[in-house]
């Protein structure tokens, strides 16, 4: 018996499969939207990436924090913690980019004896 008392045939069930495939992309598209600030912080090294990040996962539900997370990937976040000195916070920011699985970028990475980057730290 099928559905309305009409037996299913074979483009019933292609119906079903291409809806079972539209569900799924739209959900994909749905994580990936999601996710997408908080990659787009780590990837330009944000200071505050992973509130961002949090931000962008959490906000997505209302949209208006979702947009702002988005606006904040972008942001050059160049501040300066009071309490540190500059290389103290430059070394806090690789650090924490560095935990959350992003490449520093060559503003934030250790400057040698000379003055300039040090291959150590850089990613070939």
């Amino acid at each position: 018996m099928g559905l309305l008392g009409a037996p299913l045939e074979r483009y019933d069930y292609l119906t079903f499969l291409a809806l079972i495939l539209i569900l799924a992309a739209v959900m994909g598209l749905f994580l990936f939207l999601m996710g997408l600030p908080g990659r787009i912080a780590i990837k330009r090294n944000h200071p505050h990436a992973e509130a961002v990040k949090i931000m962008g996962w959490m906000g997505f539900l209302a949209v208006v924090p979702w947009v702002h997370a988005f606006m904040w990937a972008f942001h050059d976040g160049v501040t300066v913690d009071l309490r540190r000195m500059p290389e103290d916070e430059r070394k806090n920011i690789r650090d924490e980019i560095k935990r959350l699985g992003g490449d520093v970028k060559e503003e934030y990475r250790e400057a040698s004896d000379d003055g300039t980057p040090s291959d150590d730290n850089a990613k070939s």
